[in-house]
């Protein structure tokens, strides 16, 4: 069985992760019971050691600044802010919540500032990541000193798209067509959130697991049994989360040697 959570590091004063199956779904407007759901999220809260605050994720390109931790369970639907990324300093812990969209963890331990990210197809489009690290910048990170890790999310060997659509998001984001390991048309999320994170100077890793294959994770897809999932899985969503644990404080302003 797979851990309840894949630990990642994102340097010195940071806690990150991103959960599994093994953790449960993690969201609570998939017609599961929302006492598990909310148990679950605080089990995932004491591991980050403070409430992990949510979005209302709407696959666009708004950022939410966030430097204090939320409530317990990070809250109920009702009331989110709308939004598909989160940045923050402070004591905040942040999460999205993602199943075949690819998430990415950042942050800055140099100037303490982290950021969660939920980038579907459309996010990418609009740019959600550069619209993350341009929040980070605000908050007082520098580009150089900036971690990221891109997640686990559906690979270009198996998001199948129509060619019509897979012919438009690579005009607006070139790079992004593919092919699926079958053949058809296909578009390479990952791989694009990679090089506009290259494009912006921030050297990323990834956690190389496709959604749709692994059943270590939740997958949109595999839950209706799509092509290349085998047996269809649990509906559910995974969490990426963040936060910069207390006790260090950020650098001055201009300290100097440093990015």
């Amino acid at each position: 069985m797979s851990p309840a959570r894949v630990p990642i590091d994102l340097g010195p004063g940071v806690r990150a992760a991103f959960t599994t199956t093994a953790t449960g779904n993690l969201s609570l407007l998939l017609g599961d019971d929302p006492v598990a759901v909310v148990r679950r999220r605080q089990d995932l809260d004491a591991w980050l050691g403070a409430p992990a605050t949510y979005v209302r994720q709407v696959h666009g390109a708004d950022v939410h600044r966030c430097d204090t931790s939320a409530g317990p369970a990070g809250g109920a639907p009702d009331g989110l802010v709308a939004a598909d990324a989160i940045v923050g300093a402070g004591d905040a812990a942040l999460a999205v919540l993602v199943a075949d969209c690819v998430p990415v963890l950042l942050a800055d331990p140099v100037h303490r500032v982290v950021a969660a990210v939920h980038a579907g197809r459309a996010g990418v489009v609009a740019g959600v990541v550069p619209a993350a690290v341009a929040a980070m910048v605000e908050a007082g990170a520098h580009a150089p000193s900036v971690r990221a890790v891109v997640g686990p999310a559906i690979c270009g060997d198996c998001y199948e798209v129509p060619a019509g659509l897979r012919d438009e998001v690579e005009a607006l984001v070139p790079g992004t067509a593919a092919r699926t390991s079958w053949g058809t048309p296909s578009l390479d999320l990952p791989g694009a959130v990679a090089r506009q994170l290259r494009v912006l100077g921030i050297a990323s890793t990834r956690l190389a697991a496709c959604t749709l294959t692994d059943d270590r994770w939740f997958s949109h897809r595999a839950a209706g049994g799509a092509a290349g999932a085998g047996t269809a899985r649990p509906a559910g969503r995974f969490a990426a989360v963040v936060r910069l644990t207390p006790g260090v404080s950020p650098l001055p302003t201009g300290t100097p040697g440093l990015a």
